[in-house]
């Protein structure tokens, strides 16, 4: 999912450079959303590998 926020990212970044605005807003809000989530599953992953040591 990292792989996809960067694609996204670098998609964003080239419209922006290219004068594509609405395209870079789109792509970049995306790459945002994609970076979160992996960001909460990576938390959540790192939480229950914890418990999963101690129990």
């Amino acid at each position: 999912m990292l792989s996809w926020t960067i694609t996204f990212l670098v998609i964003a970044l080239i419209a922006a450079v290219l004068g594509f605005g609405g395209i870079a807003g789109a792509a970049a809000g995306i790459a945002k959303i994609l970076f979160f989530v992996f960001l909460v599953l990576l938390i959540v992953s790192a939480i229950t590998g914890a418990i999963r040591k101690n129990g």
